[in-house]
């Protein structure tokens, strides 16, 4: 935590010095910062590496929600409905309630899908998707996509 707040203190005097204050600068402040840090041996690589996977994630959400929305503008919009609604069970390897916390957001955000329940003993959430045709190929996408990738997060 004291990490992320050097970074914070370098990138507002980064601010500072150039004159501008937005968003833009305010990032190469911070990357500028965390170099600085990394370089001074402050900052640990494991903290890069999870900023890396941060940024990973949130891309790959990006991506999802863009084709998502796509794919639901096309179905609405095409006189043959290749909808295939249903609700999916997912088992779920995840160690803590941050985690499934976040699984069950992402999922709920995408246009399409939305996060039903999670079981009691929290080993399977129920997801409904508007393209459920393939139950498993579905399962092994949110599994690879996201939850992977949230579980590598918080490690």
């Amino acid at each position: 935590m004291i990490v992320l707040l050097w970074i914070l203190v370098l990138a507002l005097a980064w601010l500072a010095v150039n004159g501008t204050f937005d968003i833009r600068q305010f990032f190469i402040g911070a990357m500028l910062g965390s170099l600085v840090l990394l370089l001074a041996g402050v900052l640990p690589i494991a903290y890069l590496r999870r900023v890396w996977r941060l940024c990973l994630l949130l891309a790959i959400f990006a991506v999802d929600l863009v084709l998502a929305n796509l794919r639901l503008a096309r179905d609405v919009v095409m006189p043959r409905s290749r909808l295939a609604p249903g609700v999916v069970a997912i088992p779920l390897s995840t160690t803590n309630e941050l985690e499934t916390t976040l699984l069950a957001n992402l999922i709920s955000l995408t246009p399409g899908s939305l996060t039903l329940d999670i079981s009691q003993d929290r080993k399977t959430m129920y997801i409904h998707s508007m393209w459920a045709d393939d139950p498993d190929a579905l399962r092994r996408s949110v599994k690879d996509r996201f939850e992977h990738r949230i579980r590598e997060l918080s490690r």
